[in-house]
């Protein structure tokens, strides 16, 4: 991968992994939902060291999954849902072992363009449009993994200068407004959730 300009407040070792694994970071964007952004993308460097080798797709597709679960289970536990995403990760890992021969970087190697990465992002396992727009983006901003019209298809994400996911995290700094942005959009969602129950009470009944 080329760029890697990605710096998350976490372990320097975890950051690392990070640059120089791509199985980890895809690992990392698996983990990251329903938990923090730096539990996510630091839970694939406690995993290498549970596992003693570095994140393997074949191995971890082959990977005994009661054990697995007990590797994500064990404390402090990668995950908040550790038996569900221990379970994810083998499907995303069996995924690439029988379309990227076990190759990770694979997955956004030489695409014809930015619509075609993003079905390929889209089409893992647990990857909905959203999700699959940010890791385009992370890719094309931190990795240097720009197909023509990347920025398109990863829709607000891919814009330059903004601080809506992942993609956009450099520091500590960055992942605050990050945070701050999320959080305008929870409270977006949760407005409108509102709104949305109220009118349903309020319509009259024939």
């Amino acid at each position: 991968m080329v760029g890697m300009t990605l710096v998350l407040p976490i372990d320097p070792e975890a950051n690392q992994l990070l640059l120089r694994s791509p199985l980890a970071l895809l690992t990392g964007m698996v983990l990251d939902q329903q938990v923090p952004m730096e539990k996510a993308f630091s839970s694939p460097y406690v995993l290498t060291q549970r596992l003693g080798h570095d994140l393997d797709a074949r191995k971890l597709a082959e990977y005994d999954p009661q054990a697995l679960v007990a590797l994500f289970a064990q404390p402090p536990a990668l995950h908040r849902f550790p038996k569900a995403m221990a379970a994810r990760v083998q499907e995303v890992c069996r995924l690439l072992v029988e379309r990227y021969d076990g190759d990770a970087a694979r997955l956004w190697a030489d695409p014809a363009d930015g619509s075609e990465l993003l079905a390929r992002i889209a089409a893992l396992p647990g990857f909905g449009r959203q999700k699959a727009q940010i890791f385009l983006a992370l890719l094309g901003k931190r990795f240097g993994v720009r197909p023509q019209g990347w920025r398109e298809a990863a829709g607000d994400y891919g814009d330059p200068d903004v601080h809506r996911s992942v993609a956009d995290v450099t520091d500590a700094e960055s992942l605050r407004l990050v945070r701050e942005y999320k959080q305008q959009m929870k409270a977006v969602a949760k407005a409108a959730g509102a709104g949305s129950a109220a009118r349903r009470t309020n319509v009259p009944r024939t």
